[in-house]
Protein backbone atom coordinates (compact mmCIF):
# COMPACT_ATOMS: atom_id res chain seq x y z
CA UNK A 1 0.00 0.00 0.00
CA UNK A 2 3.29 2.11 0.68
CA UNK A 3 3.33 2.85 -3.62
CA UNK A 4 0.00 3.33 -3.93
CA UNK A 5 -0.59 6.35 -6.51
CA UNK A 6 -1.79 9.55 -4.91
CA UNK A 7 -4.93 11.04 -4.60
CA UNK A 8 -6.94 12.76 -7.61
CA UNK A 9 -5.62 16.28 -6.49
CA UNK A 10 -1.58 14.91 -6.37
CA UNK A 11 -1.50 15.29 -3.27
CA UNK A 12 -0.86 12.56 -0.10
CA UNK A 13 -4.16 11.75 1.50
CA UNK A 14 -5.31 13.48 4.62
CA UNK A 15 -7.13 12.33 8.00
CA UNK A 16 -10.58 12.26 7.59
CA UNK A 17 -12.45 15.32 9.99
CA UNK A 18 -14.09 12.94 12.00
CA UNK A 19 -12.74 9.28 13.23
CA UNK A 20 -15.85 7.59 14.76
CA UNK A 21 -14.21 4.90 15.09
CA UNK A 22 -10.53 3.17 16.66
CA UNK A 23 -8.67 0.30 14.72
CA UNK A 24 -9.62 -2.27 17.21
CA UNK A 25 -13.25 -1.68 16.59
CA UNK A 26 -13.07 -2.33 12.27
CA UNK A 27 -15.56 -5.03 11.00
CA UNK A 28 -14.77 -6.99 8.11
CA UNK A 29 -16.36 -5.00 4.79
CA UNK A 30 -17.91 -8.87 4.32
CA UNK A 31 -20.01 -8.59 7.63
CA UNK A 32 -22.20 -5.96 5.26
CA UNK A 33 -22.58 -8.30 2.61
CA UNK A 34 -23.57 -10.78 5.31
CA UNK A 35 -25.84 -8.81 7.23
CA UNK A 36 -27.88 -8.05 4.03
CA UNK A 37 -28.27 -11.53 3.22
CA UNK A 38 -29.01 -12.73 6.41
CA UNK A 39 -28.52 -11.48 9.63
CA UNK A 40 -28.58 -14.43 11.33
CA UNK A 41 -25.75 -15.64 9.05
CA UNK A 42 -23.94 -12.41 9.85
CA UNK A 43 -24.15 -12.87 13.41
CA UNK A 44 -22.98 -16.43 13.11
CA UNK A 45 -19.52 -15.55 11.33
CA UNK A 46 -18.81 -12.63 13.12
CA UNK A 47 -20.09 -13.16 16.45
CA UNK A 48 -20.35 -16.76 17.16
CA UNK A 49 -17.05 -16.95 14.90
CA UNK A 50 -18.12 -20.00 12.97
CA UNK A 51 -17.62 -21.09 9.36
CA UNK A 52 -19.17 -24.04 7.16
CA UNK A 53 -18.06 -24.33 3.19
CA UNK A 54 -20.16 -25.91 0.27
CA UNK A 55 -19.45 -26.12 -3.19
CA UNK A 56 -20.34 -22.40 -3.67
CA UNK A 57 -18.61 -20.92 -1.42
CA UNK A 58 -15.29 -23.08 -2.22
CA UNK A 59 -15.64 -22.06 -5.36
CA UNK A 60 -15.73 -18.64 -4.54
CA UNK A 61 -13.03 -19.20 -2.43
CA UNK A 62 -10.85 -20.40 -4.46
CA UNK A 63 -11.96 -17.86 -7.08
CA UNK A 64 -10.50 -14.93 -4.49
CA UNK A 65 -7.23 -16.89 -3.81
CA UNK A 66 -6.06 -16.77 -7.82
CA UNK A 67 -7.17 -13.07 -7.67
CA UNK A 68 -4.73 -11.84 -5.09
CA UNK A 69 -1.71 -14.03 -6.07
CA UNK A 70 -1.84 -12.52 -9.33
CA UNK A 71 0.74 -9.75 -7.98
CA UNK A 72 0.33 -6.15 -9.83
CA UNK A 73 0.46 -5.23 -13.39
CA UNK A 74 2.10 -1.75 -14.56
CA UNK A 75 1.50 0.27 -17.90
CA UNK A 76 1.87 3.84 -19.09
CA UNK A 77 -1.68 4.71 -18.15
CA UNK A 78 -3.33 1.86 -15.96
CA UNK A 79 -1.90 0.59 -12.83
CA UNK A 80 -3.33 -2.55 -11.17
CA UNK A 81 -3.10 -3.73 -7.25
CA UNK A 82 -4.01 -7.29 -6.29
CA UNK A 83 -5.69 -8.00 -3.07
CA UNK A 84 -5.39 -4.40 -1.13
CA UNK A 85 -6.04 -3.51 2.17
CA UNK A 86 -8.17 -1.18 2.90
CA UNK A 87 -10.20 0.54 6.10
CA UNK A 88 -12.52 3.08 6.63
CA UNK A 89 -12.17 4.56 10.27
CA UNK A 90 -15.59 7.04 9.68
CA UNK A 91 -17.29 3.79 8.54
CA UNK A 92 -15.89 0.86 11.41
CA UNK A 93 -14.97 -1.48 8.20
CA UNK A 94 -11.52 -2.88 7.19
CA UNK A 95 -11.22 -5.73 4.52
CA UNK A 96 -9.08 -6.61 1.29
CA UNK A 97 -10.34 -5.45 -2.08
CA UNK A 98 -9.67 -7.87 -4.65
CA UNK A 99 -7.96 -5.65 -7.64
CA UNK A 100 -7.43 -1.52 -7.22
CA UNK A 101 -7.03 -0.30 -10.33
CA UNK A 102 -5.42 3.15 -11.34
CA UNK A 103 -6.81 4.88 -14.46
CA UNK A 104 -4.15 8.08 -15.34
CA UNK A 105 -6.25 11.24 -15.60
CA UNK A 106 -5.32 14.22 -17.41
CA UNK A 107 -3.04 16.00 -15.07
CA UNK A 108 -1.40 13.48 -13.87
CA UNK A 109 -3.90 12.48 -10.87
CA UNK A 110 -4.94 8.86 -11.00
CA UNK A 111 -8.72 7.25 -10.53
CA UNK A 112 -9.08 4.94 -8.70
CA UNK A 113 -11.55 1.89 -9.91
CA UNK A 114 -12.33 -1.25 -7.32
CA UNK A 115 -13.15 -4.42 -9.37
CA UNK A 116 -14.71 -7.37 -7.12
CA UNK A 117 -14.63 -10.91 -8.09
CA UNK A 118 -17.70 -13.13 -7.44
CA UNK A 119 -18.58 -16.63 -8.44
CA UNK A 120 -21.75 -16.79 -9.76
CA UNK A 121 -24.16 -14.19 -11.14
CA UNK A 122 -25.66 -11.00 -9.86
CA UNK A 123 -27.71 -11.38 -6.91
CA UNK A 124 -31.29 -10.01 -6.55
CA UNK A 125 -30.35 -8.12 -3.59
CA UNK A 126 -27.62 -5.51 -2.97
CA UNK A 127 -25.29 -7.20 -0.86
CA UNK A 128 -22.69 -7.15 -3.74
CA UNK A 129 -23.25 -3.54 -4.85
CA UNK A 130 -22.54 -2.19 -0.91
CA UNK A 131 -19.83 -4.68 -0.74
CA UNK A 132 -18.22 -3.17 -3.69
CA UNK A 133 -19.23 0.77 -3.09
CA UNK A 134 -18.05 -0.02 0.40
CA UNK A 135 -14.45 -0.74 -0.67
CA UNK A 136 -14.55 2.82 -3.19
CA UNK A 137 -15.76 4.80 0.54
CA UNK A 138 -12.71 3.36 1.91
CA UNK A 139 -10.36 4.25 -1.19
CA UNK A 140 -11.76 8.07 -0.52
CA UNK A 141 -10.97 8.25 2.59
CA UNK A 142 -7.37 6.40 2.68
CA UNK A 143 -6.18 7.95 -0.82
CA UNK A 144 -8.47 11.71 -0.46
CA UNK A 145 -10.04 11.15 -3.69
CA UNK A 146 -13.64 10.35 -5.35
CA UNK A 147 -14.59 7.22 -6.80
CA UNK A 148 -17.54 7.52 -9.23
CA UNK A 149 -18.10 3.67 -9.87
CA UNK A 150 -16.50 0.40 -9.37
CA UNK A 151 -17.16 -3.15 -11.34
CA UNK A 152 -18.71 -6.58 -10.06
CA UNK A 153 -16.80 -9.27 -12.25
CA UNK A 154 -19.21 -12.25 -12.11
CA UNK A 155 -17.81 -16.02 -12.75
CA UNK A 156 -20.70 -17.18 -14.76
CA UNK A 157 -21.45 -13.93 -16.93
CA UNK A 158 -17.74 -13.84 -17.71
CA UNK A 159 -18.00 -10.19 -17.79
CA UNK A 160 -17.86 -6.95 -15.38
CA UNK A 161 -20.93 -5.03 -14.45
CA UNK A 162 -20.33 -1.75 -13.95
CA UNK A 163 -21.36 0.22 -10.62
CA UNK A 164 -22.29 3.35 -9.98
CA UNK A 165 -22.01 4.62 -6.70
CA UNK A 166 -24.51 7.00 -6.34
CA UNK A 167 -25.85 8.89 -3.19
CA UNK A 168 -28.39 6.36 -2.34
CA UNK A 169 -26.34 3.28 -2.34
CA UNK A 170 -23.72 5.29 -0.35
CA UNK A 171 -26.72 6.02 2.36
CA UNK A 172 -27.29 2.04 2.31
CA UNK A 173 -23.75 1.45 2.85
CA UNK A 174 -23.34 3.85 5.92
CA UNK A 175 -26.77 2.38 7.49
CA UNK A 176 -25.59 -0.96 7.02
CA UNK A 177 -22.35 -0.42 8.69
CA UNK A 178 -24.29 1.39 11.65
CA UNK A 179 -26.65 -1.66 11.56
CA UNK A 180 -23.90 -4.39 11.76
CA UNK A 181 -22.04 -2.66 14.09
CA UNK A 182 -25.18 -2.75 16.36
CA UNK A 183 -25.64 -6.15 15.88
CA UNK A 184 -21.82 -7.09 17.15
CA UNK A 185 -22.35 -4.76 19.91
CA UNK A 186 -25.35 -6.11 21.27
CA UNK A 187 -23.90 -9.81 21.05
CA UNK A 188 -26.85 -11.86 20.14
CA UNK A 189 -27.60 -14.32 17.43
CA UNK A 190 -30.97 -13.58 15.98
CA UNK A 191 -33.69 -16.74 16.07
CA UNK A 192 -33.50 -19.17 12.29
CA UNK A 193 -36.27 -18.05 9.98
CA UNK A 194 -36.88 -19.91 7.07
CA UNK A 195 -37.10 -18.87 3.27
CA UNK A 196 -35.79 -19.44 -0.41
CA UNK A 197 -32.33 -17.80 0.64
CA UNK A 198 -31.46 -21.03 3.12
CA UNK A 199 -31.00 -23.50 0.13
CA UNK A 200 -27.96 -22.02 -0.90
CA UNK A 201 -26.91 -20.88 2.16
CA UNK A 202 -23.29 -22.99 3.69
CA UNK A 203 -25.06 -22.38 7.05
CA UNK A 204 -28.11 -25.07 6.41
CA UNK A 205 -27.30 -28.08 8.35
CA UNK A 206 -25.83 -25.32 11.47
CA UNK A 207 -28.93 -22.89 11.45
CA UNK A 208 -31.44 -25.50 10.47
CA UNK A 209 -34.06 -23.07 9.82
CA UNK A 210 -37.02 -25.65 8.89
CA UNK A 211 -36.37 -27.54 12.17
CA UNK A 212 -36.88 -24.05 13.87
CA UNK A 213 -39.65 -23.30 12.01
CA UNK A 214 -41.78 -26.65 12.57
CA UNK A 215 -40.88 -26.24 16.28
CA UNK A 216 -42.29 -22.95 16.58
CA UNK A 217 -45.22 -24.10 14.59
CA UNK A 218 -46.04 -27.01 17.12
CA UNK A 219 -45.55 -24.84 19.82
CA UNK A 220 -48.17 -22.31 18.54
CA UNK A 221 -50.87 -25.36 18.10
CA UNK A 222 -50.05 -26.57 21.44
CA UNK A 223 -50.62 -23.74 23.13
CA UNK A 224 -53.99 -22.84 21.25
CA UNK A 225 -55.36 -26.36 22.00
CA UNK A 226 -54.37 -25.34 25.99
CA UNK A 227 -56.06 -22.24 26.03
Amino acid sequence: MDNLPLGMNGVPPHPHETTLYDEDDLVMISALQHYLFCQRQCALIHIEQQWLENRLTAEGRILHERVHTAGKESRRTLRVEYDVPIRSLRLGIAGRADIVEFHLQEGGSWLPLPVEYKRGRPKKDDSDRVQLCAQAMCLEEMLGCTVPEGALYYGEKKRRTIVVFDSALRQTVMETAESVHGLLAAGGTPPPRYDSRCESCSFLPLCLPKVATKKKVARYLRAMVEA
